[in-house]
């Protein structure tokens, strides 16, 4: 009975002291973190950033409405207690400061910024590729100042934001055959969330086919006869930004077909020099759609006699 109760003190022991460097970590973060001193200090220095902020949505829920005490503190909600930056305000580690060359560490400030937006589309932030890639809240969105008409961004628009750093999918957009981006019919997040997803490429949905199916939904099926490569993936045979060709394929008619059909004794034998376009009379292959001359339904058919996409 004695050594039993031995064997429990000491496990009891054990398992405390496992919670006493955090208990000592969380008296010592109290200590260094200082006292708010409210708003109204902050705006007696920082006059300039306080007008432009004042105009903002933050500032209108913080100054008029409060919901809860991290909205009460106004400035010190995102920047943190301020007593200390007041004492010594060329000390630049003594408050939170958002920017890629503060010296604030990208995750304490994206943990200012999710200690009210967690949850919603951001529930994948966490080792999403932006957060693992070192990306801060502020690099995309300027909370301080209406730069765009939503969201607070960085840039005018969302498009413009995403760019900053998809200098590849710019050009993409700028290509003949493109999504309809640029003309304001679309933007990148109706595709892709920038606040982390299930997918690697951000998708919004569970893979390529399921969003590009949002809006073509006509390619969705069921088909009573399906086109292999695209139930497998849209990206098989288009690019999803922008192409030279149209319809956003990756390569013209009939080679992006004859990258798969290359069997003998067929009109899809693969072309040659002898019989591409010549003088007055091209290959019947390159006139108008080529191969959906006659394969008409290349996503699929529903017809009893479709089994070759004719129909």
């Amino acid at each position: 009975m004695k050594t039993h109760n031995i064997l429990v003190l000491l496990t009891a022991c054990a398992i405390l002291s496992l919670f006493l460097p955090d208990v000592a970590y969380a008296q010592a973060t109290q200590n260094q973190a200082g006292t708010y001193i409210g708003t109204q200090v902050c705006s007696s220095c920082h006059n300039d950033l306080s007008d432009h902020w004042s105009h903002t949505v933050h500032s209108k829920i913080f100054m008029n409405n409060p919901g809860n005490e991290i909205e009460r503190r106004g400035c010190e909600s995102c920047h943190g207690p301020g007593s200390e930056h007041i004492i010594d305000p060329t000390a630049v580690d003594k408050i939170i400061r958002f920017s890629q060359n503060a010296p604030s560490p990208t995750g304490e400030q994206n943990r200012s910024c999710l200690q009210c937006h967690a949850g919603g589309n951001r529930i994948h932030w966490s080792s999403s590729i932006h957060e693992s890639n070192d990306l801060a809240c502020a690099d995309c969105h300027n909370p301080m100042a209406n730069f765009s008409s939503v969201n607070l961004l960085v840039q005018n628009n969302i498009n413009e934001t995403c760019f900053m750093c998809h200098k590849e999918q710019r050009s993409q957009f700028n290509r003949r055959s493109h999504m309809p981006l640029n003309e304001g019919k679309m933007s990148c997040t109706d595709c892709h969330n920038p606040h982390g997803s299930n997918t690697d490429s951000l998708l919004k949905t569970d893979n390529v086919n399921q969003t590009c199916f949002q809006c073509h939904a006509e390619k969705r099926g069921p088909f009573l006869f399906e086109h292999a490569p695209v139930t497998d993936n849209c990206l098989n045979c288009h690019e999803p930004h922008g192409s030279n060709h149209e319809k956003l394929l990756l390569t013209a008619r009939p080679m992006l077909c004859q990258q798969c059909h290359t069997s003998i004794g067929h009109m899809n034998d693969l072309f040659t020099s002898g019989n591409l376009a010549t003088g007055s009379r091209p290959d019947i292959r390159l006139i108008g759609r080529s191969c959906q001359n006659c394969h008409t339904q290349i996503h699929g058919s529903n017809h009893p006699a479709g089994s070759k996409f004719q129909r």
